[in-house]
């Protein structure tokens, strides 16, 4: 069975809308949660999620809402966060890891954390069984396809092209996969421009795949109730579930 997450922003567009979506996805197919942490300039986001980012930002989105929604949804779907380094740093790394995984939290997504970077905290991520999930790219040499994935751990982010998520570009991503899976046996996951109508095709060869925009278009619209918006994310999460497999 191969495996769907689904990101959605933190907070957006408030607390307890988040907490009530997350558990809805949960029961909608979604294997894994990544609740994206607000940040002002997120840079390997498309615009839908930096809207959403800022929308949740302007609303008074505080990392304390973050660990207050993980708090009720994490010992119920497997949970990761996806932030900005800036937004753990601040945090301090050595009490955010063990308190996140008090919480049941299970991971972190890092996109602006370099792979060499990332080595300096390889220890405090092992001692707490927390991931740091790896990110691979197209335009990665063998080389270095090979040193990150190496240790990896839950799953692989495989990005499916050069660029910023929710663009929906097309590339064949066989010969990538290939690399990667000479490397290393864990689950490699397709993200970026993932959605209803691409899931079948980009799932090709992977073990699962990643959504965000997809989703964050639809809480964007002001037109639906929250109730609305819920419903539709549910539905979508079932259809790409279901294309996937």
């Amino acid at each position: 069975m191969k495996k769907l997450v689904a990101y959605i922003t933190s907070g957006y567009p408030e607390k307890s809308f988040s907490i009530d979506l997350a558990l809805a996805l949960g029961e909608s197919g979604v294997d894994t949660l990544e609740f994206g942490v607000p940040f002002s300039d997120p840079v390997a986001d498309g615009p839908l999620i930096e809207k959403a980012n800022h929308k949740a930002l302007e609303s008074g989105f505080k990392f304390k809402d973050l660990l207050e929604i993980s708090e009720i949804v994490a010992p119920k779907v497997d949970t990761l966060w996806m932030g900005y380094f800036n937004s753990f740093y601040q945090q301090n790394l050595q009490e955010l890891i063990p308190l996140a995984k008090k919480l049941q939290v299970n991971g972190l997504i890092i996109p602006d954390l370099p792979h060499e970077e990332a080595l300096l905290y390889k220890d405090l991520f092992s001692d707490n069984n927390f991931s740091n999930i790896s990110f691979v790219a197209p335009t990665d040499s063998e080389a270095r396809i090979k040193e990150v994935v190496s240790a990896a751990q839950k799953f692989i982010y495989m990005v499916a092209y050069t660029g910023i998520t929710g663009s929906g570009q097309a590339e064949d991503l066989q010969p990538f996969l290939t690399s990667i899976k000479k490397y290393s046996q864990t689950p490699v996951y397709v993200g970026f421009g993932v959605n209803a109508k691409t899931a079948k095709y980009k799932v090709v060869g992977a073990d699962g795949v990643i959504v965000g925009s997809a989703f964050i278009d639809i809480l964007l619209k002001d037109s639906l109730s929250y109730t609305q918006k819920i419903s539709q994310c549910s539905e979508l999460a079932k259809i790409i579930k279901s294309e996937i497999n």
